[in-house]
């Protein structure tokens, strides 16, 4: 049975939930709320994903209607959100880089993390604001000097859609572009709908799709990755406490705005995000206004069952 946990309800207020098929092949919504009052480190390091597949099967868990709730970030706001730069052969080539010998390694914010449906704010100045659809790992257990890849194989508890929005000005030219100033900014960092277990992906060879207002930019798999989760994570143990609950982007394919070959997000833009087996995203861009606090105060969007 492949179970798909989400996080329900207004922003600060969401409940935690697993989808699963009943008798008749009938995805439904179930209330976690008698195993965990949220899907965060703690249900995860607790054996949460099993002991959600043992009350299923017994039965335990009451079916929740969710048609018209908001469907927030699939794990609570993590300790911490760890990315990895130029993972795919073909983005390094159409950044110009050479692809890297070893991982290349940046933080970003935890409260840059939203809801795979939420509307997204563009900063006020921003001209080069840019979508990067990718992979994301969710920690099961805390991972540090891990001793081999297997090792660290064990130490994720499942994977999810993510957005790493970039302002590239900010990122990139002369000596104030740096990539913490590019990627930290509010909501700049949309996961879900879902966190799927891993026993239930083979991370190998998703498509990772993007389209803009419905026209392609973003179609590869993950076999073009240089550095695979197992292996990230792995290298990550050497240099970091990984702890249950911590989010690992593992970079973006080829297709970015970046490249030259199409036009930076603008206001009205719709962007949609998908990988296979994981859901899809869709976020609608409007102009953050200067002077408020977290640039995000906008109405959100709402997504069915059927996200």
């Amino acid at each position: 049975m492949t179970l798909k946990f989400a996080r329900l309800g207004t922003a600060g207020n969401e409940q935690p939930a697993v989808i699963a098929q009943d008798a008749d092949g009938t995805e439904k919504y179930f209330n976690l709320s008698s195993l965990t009052s949220d899907i965060d480190g703690a249900f995860l390091a607790s054996d949460g994903i099993e002991r959600t597949r043992e009350a299923l099967n017994k039965g335990e868990l009451p079916e929740i209607p969710a048609a018209g709730l908001r469907i927030g970030a699939p794990v609570a706001r993590p300790g911490a959100v760890v990315a990895i730069g130029l993972n795919y052969t073909a983005h390094a080539a159409e950044s110009g880089a050479t692809p890297p010998e070893v991982p290349v390694v940046f933080l970003k914010p935890s409260n840059t993390i939203a809801g795979p449906f939420d509307a997204a704010p563009i900063p006020p100045s921003s001209e080069k604001y840019d979508w990067e659809v990718e992979l994301a790992i969710v920690i099961g257990r805390e991972a540090s000097y891990l001793s081999s890849v297997s090792e660290a194989e064990a130490c994720i508890a499942g994977y999810a859609v993510a957005n790493d929005l970039s302002e590239r000005e900010y990122q990139i030219p002369g000596s104030a572009g740096q990539w913490t100033k590019g990627k930290s900014l509010p909501g700049s960092t949309p996961l879900g709908p879902w966190l799927v277990p891993a026993s239930d992906v083979d991370p190998g060879n998703l498509r990772l799709q993007t389209l803009v207002n419905g026209e392609a930019r973003q179609d590869s798999t993950t076999s073009d990755m240089i550095f695979d989760p197992a292996t990230i994570v792995h290298h990550l143990s050497q240099y970091m406490v990984l702890e249950p609950g911590d989010v690992i982007i593992t970079g973006t394919p080829e297709g970015v705005a970046l490249s030259g070959r199409f036009p930076f997000i603008q206001p009205g833009d719709v962007v949609e995000l998908e990988i296979d087996g994981l859901g899809r995203q869709r976020q609608e861009y409007f102009r953050a206004t200067s002077g408020s606090a977290t640039g995000t105060g906008h109405a959100v969007s709402f997504a069915s069952t059927t996200a």
